[in-house]
């Protein structure tokens, strides 16, 4: 064989492995249509915060005094220096798309009440980190003007972060079904992940994610652990609500108050607290 033949057939790995990583790839090489998809990518947790309080599923104006004042208390007492509203923070009944009793607060009164909740959180934590994460409940309003108010949408002053006065309290908001990465552990509201219900929302929140994560929705405070073959432990928790625990629609049901505290660690570790409330008192 000739050196001529035998330059052209010559394979070497290490150097194809080269060639690969030192030629630049063309992002569309043959000029496929341009595509509408999104990118999804996770809400993530300032560094600066170290202690936070999250509220769950508070459920305004169906929330609980009780309930919503202990755990304030808890992070005030901890020094909380992030509040982490973790979905449902408003219920948007008069605008869901089920049946709806006219007696019942309208969504202006609620969202006037909601605005209260917020000013004395920002009262009460002047310097603190605000996260507002939307819920399935906040997805109502989202829902509502695309199929009753399309022309409205785009417009600033109907986007939820303009009604709950995001600006006005310095708050961030994460939309569109987005988890908060903080750290090693991932906080959702818990509707992002389809299916999860069951007997055990924690173990379920496990079987989707496979990762530490906490969310709420379920209105259940939970834990479930599980190692894997390769000796690494991974805890999943649910939390409790901070709304009334026998609403018309579901009076009968496995629901019980909670929030939790989370503590950030160096390396991106943490410290879950998953507190419950009973009669208003912290366990």
């Amino acid at each position: 064989m000739d050196g001529g033949h035998f330059g052209c057939h010559f394979y070497c790995p290490h150097l194809s492995f080269i060639y690969r990583k030192t030629m630049p790839r063309r992002v569309n090489p043959f000029n496929l249509p341009y595509s509408d998809e999104d990118t999804y990518k996770p809400y993530i947790l300032p560094k600066k915060c170290k202690r936070i309080l999250v509220l769950p599923d508070v459920h305004v104006p169906y929330h609980n005094v009780k309930a919503l004042t202990a755990a304030i208390e808890f992070g005030l007492s901890r020094k909380a220096d992030t509040i982490l509203i973790n979905g449902d923070f408003l219920d948007c009944y008069s605008i869901s798309s089920f049946e709806k009793d006219p007696r019942r607060r309208g969504f202006s009164d609620e969202l006037k009440m909601g605005r209260a909740i917020l000013s004395k959180l920002r009262e009460l934590f002047p310097d603190a980190h605000f996260i507002y994460q939307l819920g399935n409940h906040e997805d109502r309003y989202e829902r509502f003007m695309k199929s009753k108010a399309p022309e409205l949408l785009g417009i600033d002053e109907f986007e939820i972060n303009n009604l709950l006065w995001a600006d006005r309290y310095c708050m961030d908001v994460v939309r569109d079904k987005r988890y908060i990465e903080a750290g090693k552990l991932t906080i959702m509201h818990g509707h992002e992940i389809s299916g999860a219900s069951s007997s055990s929302p924690a173990r379920a929140l496990y079987n989707k994610t496979k990762t530490a994560s906490l969310c709420g929705h379920h209105h259940q405070s939970g834990e479930h652990t599980e190692r894997n073959v390769r000796g690494k432990v991974v805890t999943c928790w649910t939390m409790g609500c901070l709304s009334e625990l026998t609403p018309a629609y579901r009076p009968i049901n496995k629901y019980n108050h909670g929030f939790a505290f989370i503590t950030m660690k160096r390396g991106g570790n943490f410290e879950v607290e998953n507190k419950r409330v009973i009669d208003g008192e912290v366990v």
